[in-house]
């Protein structure tokens, strides 16, 4: 049997999640090659860490600004015109940094960076939402299934992410800033044509249509674990997006390349381990309230570790001790994400997701500001510390949530 007939062989929802995680995978690659061109790129031009920082203030406000309404969208138009739209949007936000450099203002950039915002959160809504959809959720083996594929599809992700930021210092090197967007855009088109296409016209689109008021939980489960993840993630952009490869670029002489290729292990690293998560947390006994705050206890005594080490001597442990926090961040992100979707609703999934998916994209908007202006003003060791704090607060917060998950209408209790 050939691999076509092997396809068509497989249940229609299997071919469904396929082309949906087969989108957001080629979107997610792109994604990370433009955050590594962007603040590569416009380091090189003269700009100091805070502005570059800039250059994603409208990324990851619009981002927030998505969530909330990209949920209602979602359940009122059907994920997958939403997820299409997200890549329209992404296309455009390259075509508008195709212009020459002259024209490459901070205003334009920042407006690009925004279109770019809405079409990533558009995107990763739409491909989690799905999930809720296409994978039956009426009992505790299903939730396991869920959980992997949770797992399977935010590990994946990350893992391509990681990639897209290695080829983004790459081509910049080999091709240069407009050689490189040019490329991206030529791929997404080709993905967006193919998604219009074959996915399915009314997934996850809700039968009767969701008033805007909506938007906004009235789940203390879902409440709680978004305030926990806007913390998390808080926790992780404020030395993730600027802070840390501009020190490697400026006070260890790292190239273009060896940035983004650390970067890129990283991620990778960290999406390897997220879908592996599911086989880990399985270890630690307790429920949805205990397992929630252990992860990320345990993750906030790294960076304070690593903020009391005398980085200048020697990158070594620098490296070593944030791929660990890789390592521990990655379990506790694929737990939170395998929550919200268990927590949501199983109509209207979508916009529960959006809401907690806002609360994400506010913490990663909070840590790319913090990023850029600690380092700026104190250095990296403030921003591990400001991180540390971060993750103690998402486990104080994590104290919040129900003992076992039977917030959810169809929930089964974890064990």
């Amino acid at each position: 049997m050939s691999s076509v007939e092997r396809l068509r062989s497989l249940p229609f929802e299997v071919r469904q999640y396929l082309l949906v995680i087969g989108n957001y995978w080629a979107f997610t690659l792109t994604d990370g090659a433009l955050r590594m061109l962007v603040v590569l790129h416009f380091h090189q031009l003269g700009y100091s860490p805070l502005e570059v920082a800039m250059l994603f203030l409208f990324y990851e406000a619009f981002g927030v600004a998505t969530n909330f309404v990209g949920g209602w969208l979602g359940a009122r138009l059907g994920l997958n015109r939403t997820m299409n739209v997200g890549l329209g949007l992404q296309i455009v936000a390259l075509g508008m940094l195709l212009v020459p450099s002259s024209m490459l203002t901070v205003v334009w950039v920042m407006a690009a960076q925004a279109l770019s915002g809405i079409a990533k959160d558009l995107n990763k809504m739409s491909a989690k939402s799905a999930v809720k959809v296409l994978v039956p959720s009426n009992s505790q083996s299903a939730q396991s299934a869920l959980y992997r594929w949770i797992a399977l599809l935010t590990g994946s992700k990350n893992a391509l992410k990681g990639i897209g930021f290695f080829l983004g210092g790459l081509l910049l090197t080999l091709i240069g800033f407009q050689g490189a967007i040019a490329l991206m855009l030529a791929m997404l088109a080709g993905v967006l044509l193919l998604s219009l296409w074959r996915l399915r016209a009314d997934l996850g689109r809700t039968k009767s249509k969701p008033r805007f008021r909506e938007v906004f939980s009235t789940s203390r489960a879902v409440n709680v674990l978004s305030a926990a993840r806007l913390c998390l993630f808080a926790s992780r952009d404020v030395w993730f997006v600027v802070a840390l490869p501009v020190y490697l670029y400026d006070q260890h002489g790292w190239g273009y390349w060896a940035v983004g290729a650390m970067l890129a292990g990283w991620v990778v690293g960290y999406g390897g381990v997220q879908t592996q998560a599911p086989k880990i947390t399985r270890l630690v006994q307790g429920g949805a309230r205990g397992i929630t705050a252990g992860w990320a206890l345990a993750l906030a005594s790294l960076p304070a570790l690593l903020a009391l080490l005398p980085l200048e001597a020697d990158i070594f442990w620098l490296v070593a001790g944030l791929l660990l926090f890789g390592v521990v961040f990655a379990i506790n992100s694929s737990w939170h994400s395998y929550l919200i979707v268990r927590f949501a609703r199983a109509e209207g999934v979508s916009m529960d997701v959006g809401f907690y998916y806002m609360a994400n994209a506010m913490g990663r908007l909070i840590g790319t500001v913090l990023s850029g202006w600690l380092y700026q003003a104190y250095g990296l060791q403030a921003c591990l510390w400001v991180s540390a704090g971060l993750v103690l607060a998402s486990a104080v917060i994590a104290l919040g949530l129900p003992a076992e998950s039977t917030e959810s209408d169809d929930a089964e209790p974890i064990h």
